[in-house]
């Protein structure tokens, strides 16, 4: 498995933790983050590596990236794991999906690439890097039909964890936030650099 960033970490975690219910001896390995390694996760390198954003930073990081890949690779070629599941970052994992599954190692992507809103020219890459979608959304499979990859809608796993309704009051109560003031959400994703761009730190 490949997760490389938080939001990734989150959703991997919650994965590993439905697998292990149904395959209790099945051991994980990669790259992934803390909750992935509370699941028992073996990372092999840390997740923030991957964590990168924008054209410069990823040209920063670039070489050490893609070495460490080339590595991961290499080891996934040798070992013949029964499954890869690169859990969103497109960039990173497709790259490693179309090597394996060409190899015969079948390969699962978790979270579709958004090719509903953006980068449709990105199917054809997808249809041969992936054996199958795991999608977050319901209209998702739908845009697989009539091609080689399988897409199943699963849902998005903080659906588990968050309720369907929430008691705002108690929520303001906790923060310290007064009935009749005004709140604004700042959601600036989950790599730590867009924090460290986007706020004073």
């Amino acid at each position: 498995m490949v997760a490389g960033e938080a939001s990734s970490d989150q959703l991997a975690a919650h994965l590993i933790g439905a697998l292990k219910q149904h395959l209790p001896d099945a051991k994980f390995y990669g790259i992934g983050g803390p909750k992935m390694q509370r699941e028992g996760f073996e990372s092999l390198w840390p997740a923030e590596t991957l964590a990168v954003r924008g054209y410069a930073e990823v040209l920063r990081h670039y070489r050490a990236i893609t070495r460490m890949r080339r590595q991961l690779l290499r080891r996934l070629l040798k070992d013949r794991p029964d499954v890869f599941i690169g859990v969103d970052g497109s960039d990173f994992n497709l790259w490693l999906e179309k090597r394996l599954k060409r190899s015969g190692i079948p390969t699962i992507h978790f979270v579709s690439p958004s090719i509903w809103a953006w980068r449709k020219n990105r199917m054809d890459k997808i249809i041969q890097s992936v054996s199958h979608i795991l999608a977050l959304y319901p209209f998702e499979p739908e845009l697989y039909e009539g091609t080689a990859v399988k897409c199943s809608y699963v849902g998005h796993p903080l659906a588990d964890v968050i309720p369907l309704e929430i008691d705002q009051m108690a929520v303001r109560e906790r923060l310290g936030v007064a009935a009749d003031r005004p709140v604004i959400a700042l959601l600036p994703g989950s790599r730590q650099s867009e924090l460290h761009f986007m706020a004073e730190t």
